[in-house]
């Protein structure tokens, strides 16, 4: 895999897990308004836009 593939990967890896941890902190609390709600629905969006690059990136990796 090229060095940029390597980067992007961990980029994504980074944006899914600081993304994660966002909705955890939404989550958490006892009551959402409408806003936050929306907020959530968009960032489970971007996390599974991040997770679905990461796959993609991990197929292109040579099998060892």
């Amino acid at each position: 895999m090229k060095k940029p593939a390597i980067l992007q990967l961990r980029h994504l890896e980074h944006k899914h897990q600081s993304l994660d941890t966002e909705l955890g902190l939404l989550m958490s609390q006892s009551h959402l308004t409408p806003r936050e709600y929306q907020q959530v629905r968009e960032l489970k969006k971007r996390k599974l836009m991040a997770k679905d690059g990461i796959a993609a990136l991990k197929q292109d990796l040579p099998q060892p």
